[in-house]
Formats: structure tokens, C-alpha cells, sequence
């Protein structure tokens, strides 16, 4: 039933590897240039980058001490794990190609890291390095997640992402032709944002060549510009049913051959603001799965 719908992200990942994988998250002191000033200062509407990092992940100390943490924190439940280093927090693309090179290749040189996942935004993938990029991906297993957010020029504007839907075609675009698996990343629920208008964009977000999707609801975390806006004028959330519903009709418009990480995301529950759902991610999966079979059945 699962393969009709879509392929599950953790199914694929362990046929890519001969044990079983884990991401370490990383934050190696990026920042991002909706924040530096180079394209704005206040960064993205709905951003607070505490939501990504776990108890491990720490800016102020080395990549390989992160990930030796990372692996300490996994490996009491499977001693035989491998990890595969992710990037994640702000724009790891964004500093000078020595710079991540040096960030990139220390991450390797830690045992039992076998791969790199690099976050990053579609406006921060200049060719030089995609060059770079592309030689890392012929010595070891790499995926470029990019966030795309939104189809909608005028969503985009409105959470001050800084960027087009153009600019996330072209990144991708050129990602892919690298032969550089390519992960998008999109929130389903800004601001503006109906079930019609996600369910418009389906087909547009899968025309890209992405190999892999993200997808996750719209949260409200505090310290944001987005907190501010939902106080004051108050927009529609969905409820776990209410966003089921709306993943099955995406999921029916987007091609059968990508690969999908993720529905939902979980941030920590004193940044949470709202939706309060309560759920893990795997419960919202098994609930997605059990409705799944209910309208196979109709």
C-alpha cells in the first residue's frame, strides 16, 4: 500500500547502504543572508533556528566534537550504527568554498561518518561551488536539501524569504544536473496559503527534479516575526485531520517516484506556539497510513 502512495524516505535510505544510517545535525556557525544584510536583516517570518538543533548540536564547539556526541547520543541503542553528517541550521553553503571545504571534509574524517546532507537556501549554490560539490558527491554518498518553502512569489514575499520561486527552479535545476541527489523542502499553510492554492502548487513542485521531498505544517515558534503576526491577526492552523486530509490530495498530485522524508515537523515544546497536535512523527505516519487505507478501501 505504501509504494502506491509514495516512497517512504527510510525504506530508500537503508537500500543505500549496507547498515543502518542516522543523521547527526551540525551547527558549524553559519549564519544566512537574510540575516547578514547582504539580501535582508531580519531573516524569514517564520524562523527561529533553535527549533533545529538537538541537545548535542552546539556552534561553539568543532564539528567533530558534534558529531562525536551526536554518535554517543544514538549508539546506546544501536552500537552498529553509521551517521551521515547534516548541515542543517541557516545556510551551510553560505561562506567561501575553502571554508566549507575545511567544515565538509573534517565531518568525514570522523569514524563511521559515511555521507553529508548540506541544508541550504536556493540563493547560496554558485557554480564554483557546485563544482566542489559535485567532486565531494563522486567519493561519497551527498544529498543538497533546499528550501523552497513556496511556489508563490507573493507567499514568499510576505514571509521575507528573500528570494524567488525562479531562484529555487534555478538551483535545483543546476543542483541536479550535477548528479547531486537534491532534497526540497516546502511548508504547507503560510500565511495566504488555502488547501486550493497548496494543492495548485502540487504539480509545480513536482515538475522539479528533485529526488527527494520534505514537506511540514506550518508552526508558530516564539521569538518570530510570524509569533507577532499570528497574535495580532490570527490565521487558519490545521488540526491533524484537517492536514491528513490535505497530505493525501497533495500526495495524489505529485509524482510516484519521489521520495518523501517527512510530512511533519516537531519542534520543541517551549518554542511550540501552535499547532499543539501532541503527536510524535511517527504517530501522525501511522495515522496518515491507517487513512490511507480507508480511502484505498472506498
Amino acid at each position: 500500500m505504501d509504494d502506491q502512495f509514495y516512497i517512504d524516505y527510510g525504506t530508500w535510505i537503508r537500500q543505500q547502504f549496507p547498515f543502518r544510517v542516522q543523521k547527526i545535525a551540525v551547527d558549524a556557525g553559519f549564519t544566512c543572508p537574510n540575516r547578514d544584510g547582504s539580501v535582508g536583516v531580519e531573516g524569514c517570518t517564520f524562523c527561529n533556528n533553535l527549533t533545529f538543533n538537538p541537545v548535542y548540536c552546539d556552534r561553539h564547539k568543532s564539528v567533530t566534537e558534534q558529531l562525536e556526541e551526536g554518535k554517543q547520543f544514538f549508539s546506546r541503542k544501536y552500537p552498529d550504527m553509521k551517521y551521515l553528517a547534516y548541515f542543517q541550521a541557516y545556510s551551510n553553503t553560505y561562506a567561501p568554498i575553502p571554508h566549507l571545504r575545511q567544515l565538509f571534509e573534517e565531518a568525514l574524517t570522523v569514524d563511521d561518518v559515511v555521507g553529508l546532507v548540506i541544508g541550504t537556501r536556493p540563493d547560496c549554490l554558485p557554480e564554483p561551488l557546485l563544482d566542489y560539490l559535485q567532486e565531494l558527491n563522486s567519493r561519497t554518498f551527498l544529498i543538497v536539501e533546499i528550501g523552497i518553502e513556496s511556489a508563490n512569489n507573493l507567499t514568499l514575499q510576505r514571509i521575507n524569504r528573500g528570494h524567488t520561486f525562479e531562484c529555487s527552479r534555478d538551483a535545483i535545476e543546476r543542483t541536479h544536473a550535477r548528479g547531486i541527489l537534491t532534497c526540497g523542502h516546502v511548508i504547507l499553510g503560510l500565511p495566504g496559503e488555502d488547501e486550493a492554492e497548496i494543492l495548485r502548487q502540487a504539480p509545480i513542485i513536482s515538475s522539479l527534479p528533485l529526488d527527494i521531498l520534505k514537506l511540514h505544517q506550518l508552526q508558530i515558534i516564539r521569538g518570530t516575526k510570524l509569533a507577532k503576526e499570528y497574535q495580532q491577526h490570527p490565521f487558519h492552523l490545521y488540526t491533524p485531520d484537517e492536514y491528513i486530509n490535505l497530505i493525501i490530495k497533495y500526495l495524489h498530485l505529485i509524482r510516484k517516484d519521489l521520495i518523501l522524508e517527512r510530512f511533519v515537523s516537531q519542534s520543541p515544546p517551549e518554542l511550540l506556539i501552535a499547532p499543539q497536535w501532541g503527536l510524535k512523527n511517527y504517530e501522525f505516519t501511522n495515522r496518515l497510513k491507517n487513512r490511507m487505507k480507508e480511502w484505498e478501501g472506498n
